[in-house]
Order: C-alpha cells, then structure tokens, then sequence
C-alpha cells in the first residue's frame, strides 16, 4: 500500500506538471492545489465520518464513553469534542478537525468491545492531545508546504529550460529534455517531502501517547491498549482492514502497517516497540506500576 501511495503521488507530480506546461502559470497551479487542500482541511471532520461510516452520539447513547471524555476535558481545560462510534470490529480510534470547535473523536465498536475503562480512558486522553495540540492543522500545513516547494522548484526549472527563445532555437527535442528534468526533479523533491512528513507523523504520535499518558497518570493502560489492539489488528482479515485503510494514518495503529518491516522510514506511526518503551519510561517517573 505504501508503494501504491507513492506511485499515486508520482503520477500526482506528472500531473501538476503537466498543468506548469500546459497553464504557463505558476499562480494557477499553486491556487488550484491550494483550494484542494483547503476543502480537505475544512472538511476534514466531514469526510473522515464519512469514509468510516460513523454516526455523532450523544451522551443518552453512550454514556460511559461521554462520562470518559468529560472527565479527560475537565482535567485538561479543553473543549469537548464531538464523539461519533463506528460500527466495524477493527478495533481504532482517531481525531480530526480543523480546530478545537470542529474536533470530533470516533471510537470503533470493535475498541469499545476489547478494551476496560482505564485503557479506554488512555487512548482517549492520546486522541484529545491531537486535538489540543491541533494536529490535522498541523499535518495538513506540513503537507500544503512539501507541495508548494515541489511547485517552486518545477516553475523555477520550467522557467529556465522553457524561457526566452530556446524552444524555437532548439525544438521539440529541448522541449522533451525539459520535461524530463522537470519530472526528475519534482520527483526527488516529492519524495522527500514524502519522507519527512511521515517523520512529522511519527514525532505527533510520540508526543500525544506522552500527553495522553501525562494527562491519566498511567502510561500502562495506554500501553494495554496499544498491545492489545496491535495484537487484534494482527488477527483480523486483511479484506476487513482495507475497508478502513484510507484513514490509516489517523489511527492509534496502523490498520495495515503493524507488521515490522513496515516500521522505518516510510510507515506513519512509530513502532510498538519505541511505543512503549517511551511510556515505560514514562511509567517510572510517574511511579505507575500498572
């Protein structure tokens, strides 16, 4: 799956610059993936109930799990989000939202089946650490500059192979090598772009498994839970996770990208292993022995 993506955002890159070519303009492409991914940063809430199926809930629903949140919002001075359950046994949890007023958590049934109240209350306090600390902005803005640098960098080498009389000098045959260098180009610097936005999206999972745990005073029921479900994802089909896979990246674990080799550099999450060793840690200083 991670081949694929990158092979999606290559063909991504022929595109954008396909429309340099084509536009001449710069200006045009930056504002037509600028709206893009603002509808996606606007709707963010929208399209990932959306795409998971889930429904808002009010407290009459599910109480217990509004009790949980009340009392997380309560010790953090934050804002209640809205709560929404999806109805899959892939047990997932996950935060969005372009600000603190538009935040929704969603819990999967499958989550509230496996775990007890404290882990539930550990995942629940790292999902609202996203939200504290704004983290779809976050990614989003990281992901709108990759791109718009990838932009700069194909107009500059667009400009520079495509300026002034060369074309008519030389012919279709500098046209094509241009092209070419342009692709060359923009590839390398959408594959980095690639890399350290899936570093960032490790770093933010670090940091809300700290703050989630900072914020309960028990780092072990967090790792519970991240155990647990890792071990539960493992043993679920892999025809019921692809229904899930689109918002991967969003996860308290990867639907598809538990297995170790896809732990490095190109995987979104940090290993289970770095997990919790950093919530061990976390554990001895807080004097929580499980």
């Amino acid at each position: 799956m991670l081949l694929t993506v990158f092979l999606l955002g290559l063909v991504y890159v022929a595109f954008v610059a396909a429309l340099i070519v084509l536009i001449k303009s710069v200006a045009v492409v930056v504002l037509i993936v600028g709206v893009l991914l603002a509808a996606q940063f606007w709707f963010s809430d929208r399209i990932a109930l959306y795409a998971m199926r889930a429904r808002v809930v009010g407290p009459e629903e599910e109480p217990g799990l509004h009790a949980v949140v009340d009392r997380l919002c309560a010790m953090a001075a934050m804002p209640k989000p809205r709560l929404a359950v999806a109805d899959t046994d892939v047990p997932e949890a996950f935060a969005t939202g372009r600000s603190a007023d538009r935040a929704v958590v969603c819990v999967t049934t499958g989550l509230l089946r496996r775990l007890d109240t404290e882990e539930l209350s550990g995942v629940l306090a790292h999902e609202l650490s996203h939200v504290a600390h704004r983290d779809v902005a976050v990614m989003t803005a990281a992901s709108f500059l990759g791109v718009l640098a990838g932009l700069v960098t194909r107009f500059a080498f667009y400009s520079t192979m495509f300026g002034g009389g060369r074309r008519a000098d030389r012919g279709g045959q500098d046209v094509f090598v241009g092209i070419l260098l342009v692709m060359a180009v923009s590839a390398v610097v959408y594959a980095i772009s690639f890399l350290l936005v899936r570093a960032l999206s490790r770093y933010r999972e670090l940091a809300a498994d700290r703050a989630g745990a900072m914020l309960t005073g028990r780092p072990s029921a967090l790792a519970s839970a991240l155990t647990k479900v890792t071990g539960t994802i493992g043993r679920i089909p892999t025809r019921d996770l692809r229904t899930v896979a689109p918002l991967s990246a969003f996860f308290l674990v990867p639907a598809l990208g538990a297995r170790p080799g896809l732990t490095g550099l190109l995987a979104t999450h940090p290993s289970l292993r770095r997990r919790l060793d950093q919530l061990a840690e976390l554990a001895r200083q807080l004097g929580d022995e499980g």
